[in-house]
């Protein structure tokens, strides 16, 4: 792996691979929709759709046909603090989307007409994803709202509609002078690939493109949580009752994060899990508890910023949540009171690296970019990708314990019950 930088602050990592004739690129913008401009939520999704719209060079959805002509796949997404861009195409082809990739960083089609049709398709996508699906937005939209104080972390991030609406042109066009930008970049190209070529390349065409003067990054950070945070919905498409819940973790590249990382595995991941074994097999509330870190909008890895581990559960409505919170509190509560067996801890370290494997070992090497990216973005370190081993196999059973008793403590947990049917109709006004 090698790991440069631009003058005008790209940052590039290239990872050679030979086995096969194929090669990933990848392009990551500091920028999710954490930071999003307030009174506009949904703006850093919405911004994602308008780089598809076109560029000085490739017309609207030329860049997708283009993939599309090579054989390739492409995708995108928008997450908590990154907004990225990717394609998988022959090895060959590697140029071409080095190029296309700097079309559009340098300068998109950002005109009223790409607006007001991404605005339409946006708003399409908050209709058919959450306001008209049951359970839609829970608990993932939810818990982060209530368990955050600070409102980059608690906003709707896929957005209001009227939000969505009100956004105009010169800010569309603001935002991108502002955050799409080298300075505020990662390229990754993973493959079979030269890097000596690649940087000639990468030099070539994204070596002009001038770095952004406004990059202000807002403060956010979350204050200590001291009270459990409770709240209630009704969904009126759920067919049954559903639980969420969720704890603040601990800052990330802790000793007590990588503790939290496997707490996660034994506590939930799996049928083997603690949760599941109470939850699913002997009280039967439920067939599936899935949850994580970053659940489910990501890794544990790729995220910079406060965070929450989550979990969510489809309950019958003949047990209460205070019934199943009960069961929850007595497994926390053994994982506090005592030392987590060799055998349990020796078992969770495998999963967190069978895991880690899995990711960076898929065939279009998407999981092994979205590292290589994450912590070239936010640590400046591409080859933490190679200390993560390390970092689990320290972990104690004495880790274990003190990094629960403090961050799965009652005062630290957020819990939203979402209960199924129309909601109650409001009491009459007095006469």
């Amino acid at each position: 792996m090698e790991y440069h930088r631009l003058s005008n602050g790209l940052k590039v990592v290239i990872s050679p691979d030979h086995t096969v004739p194929t090669a990933t690129i990848g392009v990551y913008y500091g920028i999710g929709f954490r930071i999003e401009p307030k009174d506009r939520t949904g703006f850093a999704h919405l911004f994602e759709h308008m780089m598809f719209q076109g560029s000085k060079n490739l017309g609207k959805a030329e860049f997708i046909g283009l993939v599309n002509a090579n054989g390739g796949q492409l995708n995108g997404s928008t997450r908590f603090d990154f907004t990225n861009y990717y394609e998988a195409v022959p090895s060959s082809a590697t140029e071409t989307f080095l190029w296309a990739e700097a079309d559009r960083m340098r300068g998109l089609d950002i005109t009223q007409d790409n607006l007001t049709n991404q605005q339409g398709v946006v708003k399409n996508e908050v209709k058919v994803n959450v306001l008209n699906q049951p359970y839609g937005g829970f608990p993932w939209l939810d818990l982060p709202q209530l368990a955050n104080t600070n409102w980059y972390n608690a906003h709707n991030f896929y957005g209001d509609l009227k939000e969505i609406d009100a956004a105009t042109l010169p800010e569309v066009q603001q935002f991108f002078k502002d955050f799409y930008a080298p300075n505020n970049a990662v390229l990754v190209v993973a493959g079979d690939v030269e890097p000596a070529q690649v940087m000639g390349w990468v030099n070539r065409y994204f070596g002009t493109i001038p770095a952004s003067p406004g990059l202000k990054f807002p403060d956010i950070s979350e204050p200590r949580q001291t009270q459990e945070k409770r709240s209630a919905k009704t969904d009126p498409l759920a067919p049954q009752p559903a639980l969420a819940w969720a704890y603040h973790v601990p800052p990330k590249n802790t000793p007590e994060w990588t503790a939290m990382r496997l707490i996660d595995l034994m506590l939930i991941q799996g049928a083997d899990s603690r949760l599941a074994r109470v939850l699913v097999n002997e009280k039967g509330y439920t067939g599936n508890v899935a949850g994580g870190i970053n659940w489910p909008l990501g890794s544990a890895y790729d995220y910079n910023g406060p965070m929450l581990w989550s979990a969510f559960l489809i309950h019958g409505s003949e047990v209460t949540d205070d019934a199943i919170l009960a069961d929850i509190d007595g497994v926390v509560k053994d994982l506090q009171d005592n030392l987590v067996s060799p055998d349990e801890l020796a078992r969770a370290k495998i999963k967190a690296r069978s895991e880690l494997y899995d990711a960076v070992g898929d065939g279009y090497r998407f999981g092994l970019v979205n590292l290589l990216a994450s912590f070239a973005l936010f640590e400046d370190d591409p080859g933490r990708i190679n200390k993560l081993d390390d970092e689990i196999a320290k972990v104690t059973p004495e880790l274990i314990r003190k990094t629960a008793r403090e961050y799965l403590r009652p005062t630290n947990r957020t819990v939203i019950t979402l209960k199924p049917g129309a909601a109650p109709a409001a009491a009459p006004a007095a006469q």
